[in-house]
């Protein structure tokens, strides 16, 4: 998760009508807001899917948002933060464990078969590469999404 607090000269219900026109469904994005609590919003951007392969290549961040109204007048308080999808970290995680599975098996003797060696070290290996690669791809992608809330903030 990586954070990222910042204040704008500007109401809260204004930054989030920039935010919904920029960010809306007919620019690909999901834009969900809550303004339920009394002195700010939150919100959460997503890219939107639409085949279930997009989840590996656009849509593995979740922008949550907040909006809070500060003591001053017209200046908000915006908090986001960058998440990583669960299926994501969970598809990293059962590569990890399941190739430990397999090594502690064969240091135990539960199994007595050479090859599961190397099928768990191939899935040890893949489950470590695949984590460097999307933590990698997650800075990136949180780096794009500072870039475009930026642009539309005119921060």
């Amino acid at each position: 998760m990586k954070e990222w607090n910042f204040k704008v000269k500007s109401n809260p219900r204004e930054i989030s009508a920039k935010l919904e026109d920029a960010l809306g469904p007919a620019n690909g994005f999901v834009f969900n807001m809550d303004e339920s609590i009394n002195n700010s919003i939150t919100f959460k951007i997503r890219k939107r899917i639409l085949y279930a392969w997009y989840l590996i290549f656009s849509n593995n961040i979740i922008v949550n948002g907040k909006l809070l109204k500060t003591n001053i007048e017209n200046v908000t308080d915006v908090k986001i933060s960058f998440t990583q999808h669960f299926l994501m970290v969970l598809v990293v995680f059962t590569n990890i464990i399941f190739g430990l599975g397999l090594l502690i098996a064969m240091i135990s003797g539960i199994i007595n078969n050479t090859s599961i060696y190397a099928i768990g070290g191939i899935f040890l290996i893949f489950g470590i590469s695949l984590w460097i690669i999307i933590k990698n791809r997650f800075d990136r992608k949180a780096q794009e999404y500072q870039e475009l809330i930026s642009g539309v903030l005119e921060l």
